[in-house]
């Protein structure tokens, strides 16, 4: 990484931001927290936060933006769910973006949005107005009109079925005229009309639970009915309508995906800003950029802006600052796939190696050594090549599909290895040609595949051990490089010797040979932290302890075991299953049998990448990461695109490649 300065004109400033945002490969830093916080003090203003009233416009024309897209998207025939991705640059996808007419655009989708809830309000209250005058449609007065009859009252109620016995009687003994309207399961809707000076009549009705009903209409209960129908209709082709007129902007779905996406580019550049010194005359602008960058930012910027009217530096990160720089991984793309699995236990920091190129070999090993089956393989090749051919991929799910693409060929050759295709064992002739595989049978050779494993494992950690030696002799901590590095390695290959000499070749040279290089190479681990500490009990204390650590490197060789366990499990599973299949009758076997053959592998092959990516992954931040590796980086956040929908690349200059 380096760091880099960009001084221009105030009114510079959104042209210098798009070209950096275009280029999407620098992450744009506060100068504030460095060490040219002096002069920041001294020239600018830095006690008032920028006021950026943009980013909240732009912010709520967002909120709109996915608001209008779901109501769209709900509402359009067919339903368009997404923008199929592609690629484009942040110029093109800029200059296809019109303020004016999003803004327009808004306007009307806001107001047919509000029109068409207006609707749907007013349909639901019809429809309530509805039930409810239906129940009583039958009565054949206006009630609001007959009440103000001059000797007779008229009330229309609700009773409970439970209280029709004793209310009838009751009414009767007061002589008022009761007609029953309506009859549900529980209720009864009656009109009573009774003379005026009755005043006992209200006590009566609340003594029954008579829950008296306000007729809010002024014409009979059928005519309000009707009424109702025909504004029901009414709101029916005034929804049509409206819809009809959506349906115009179903069109425009796409372009307000792309529109989205440029707000939220332009909500980042804002962002942005807030880390940028600016004064009434000129800007100022830092922030991390790759080496490999340099060029690439120099060409954009003078493309855009005369050579005479920017200034551009690039300086070397302060070695105080090495903990605040930010780490961008780059591999050969056969290898940029694992560093997903470097960046899931932790980056490294801005000094420390970067342990995927390390890695990746291993892992692909220890991978095809776990799945092991060629038909596995050949669909997981098959698969992340159709996708990678034929879909635009978010960046995050194309490194997904290259990862497994790659770690199909290890797949394969481990399945040609064990002899495995979809759990068969493969002929011992092709063709009348004699198959030299199996070369390792998963159920005669099983300790063979276990000491196969273990010597796998072996070599990684004599690596990871190596890598550490190394790295702390680069900081010229060169006692530590012995008793962290290469005693351990004396002391492993030492104990190797010896068990060889004994156990293998019977041989009583290679057996003292190899007690000797442990024996030295344990004193070595115990020596040098006597040497290195003050007190030199506590020094050989320390020294005994670490010595200890000898069992974990034994625990560590016992975890490589997975890999002969996870292999030979899963072409055990698949072998039952192509069994179980086998014994169905005829009939069955090529009808219900072939769907559940390739159910039960679909499942064995999910279980298996599910177990050996999780297991190697393990394999490699326990075993292997421990040796020689910390991490604890910071991520590169270069001011880009939010990419939800569409994939952003850099615009290539002529003189680029």
């Amino acid at each position: 990484m380096e760091k880099m300065t960009v001084i221009a004109a105030a009114e510079k400033e959104e042209l210098v931001l798009q070209t950096l945002q275009g280029l999407q490969n620098i992450e744009v830093k506060s100068l504030v927290d460095g060490p040219e916080r002096s002069l920041v003090e001294k020239y600018f203003s830095i006690d008032t936060p920028r006021a950026n009233e943009r980013r909240k416009e732009l912010e709520e024309m967002l909120f709109q933006i996915q608001e209008m897209l779901q109501f769209i998207r709900h509402y359009s025939t067919p339903k368009k769910q997404a923008l199929s991705r592609q690629v484009y640059t942040l110029e093109a996808l800029e200059s296809q973006y019109n303020e004016a007419n999003t803004k327009q655009q808004l306007s009307e989708l806001l107001d047919l949005r509000d029109r068409l809830e207006a609707v749907f309000a007013k349909r639901k209250e019809c429809l309530a107005q509805e039930d409810w005058l239906g129940r009583w449609q039958y009565l054949d007065i206006d009630p609001a009109a007959a009440d103000q009859l001059a000797s007779v009252h008229v009330t229309i109620g609700v009773l409970n079925v439970g209280n029709q016995a004793e209310f009838l009687a009751e009414m009767a003994k007061l002589s008022v005229y009761v007609e029953e309207v309506y009859h549900s399961t529980n209720h009864l809707y009656y009109c009573l009309i009774y003379p005026k000076e009755l005043t006992t009549i209200q006590e009566v009705l609340s003594r029954y639970s008579f829950d008296v009903v306000t007729y809010p209409y002024h014409e009979p209960p059928k005519a309000a009915y009707q009424s109702n129908k025909v504004q029901l209709a009414q709101l029916v082709e005034e929804e049509k309508a409206i819809k009809q007129a959506l349906g115009k902007y179903s069109a425009l779905i796409e372009q307000l995906f792309l529109t989205e996406e440029m707000i939220l580019a332009y909500i980042n550049r804002e962002a942005a800003k807030q880390l940028v010194l600016d004064s009434d005359y000129l800007f100022v602008i830092q922030g991390w950029v790759p080496e490999d960058g340099r060029e690439q930012v120099l060409n954009h910027l003078y493309r855009t802006i005369p050579f005479d009217e920017v200034f551009v530096e690039f300086e070397e990160p302060d070695q105080k600052e090495y903990g605040k720089v930010p780490t961008k991984l780059r591999n050969h793309k056969v290898v940029a796939p694992f560093e997903m699995l470097t960046e899931m236990y932790s980056l490294p920091k801005y000094d420390e190696i970067d342990p995927t190129p390390i890695m990746t070999p291993f892992y692909m090993v220890f991978f095809g050594m776990m799945v092991a089956d060629i038909g596995y393989g050949l669909l997981m090749l098959l698969a992340t090549l159709v996708v990678r051919k034929v879909l635009v991929l978010p960046r995050g799910m194309k490194r997904f599909a290259d990862f497994f693409f790659i770690l199909s060929f290890p797949t394969i050759i481990w399945g040609f290895i064990y002899g495995s295709f979809f759990g068969a064992t493969l002929p011992p002739t092709i063709l009348g040609v004699a198959s030299p595989f199996p070369i390792l049978s998963t159920t005669d050779d099983v300790n063979t595949i276990l000491l196969l494993s273990v010597i796998f494992g072996f070599i990684q950690i004599m690596v990871g051990l190596m890598v550490n030696g190394i790295e702390l002799t680069k900081r010229k901590q060169y006692l530590a490089s012995v008793s962290e590095s290469f005693a351990w390695q004396g002391l492993l290959v030492g104990i190797l010797i010896a068990v060889v000499g004994q156990l293998l070749v019977k041989s009583s040279t290679l057996l003292w040979v190899g007690a000797g290089v442990a024996l030295v190479s344990a004193l070595l681990i115990v020596a040098v932290p006597v040497i290195q500490s003050k007190s030199k009990v506590k020094g050989f204390a320390k020294g005994l302890y670490g010595l200890y650590g000898l069992t974990g490197y034994i625990g560590d060789l016992v975890s490589y075991t997975r890999l002969m366990a996870l292999g030979i499990s899963g072409g055990s599973i698949a072998a039952a299953f192509n069994m179980l299949v086998a014994f169905m009758p005829p009939v069955a076997r090529f009808t219900v049998g072939l769907l559940l053959i390739v159910a039960l592998h679909a499942l064995n092959i999910f279980l298996s990448l599910l177990s050996a990516y999780v297991h190697g992954a393990r394999l490699q931040y326990v075993e292997f990461f421990g040796k020689f590796y910390q991490g604890g980086g910071r991520p590169f956040a270069p001011l880009k695109t939010a990419e939800k929908y569409i994939n952003i690349q850099a615009n290539k200059l002529k003189n680029e490649k």
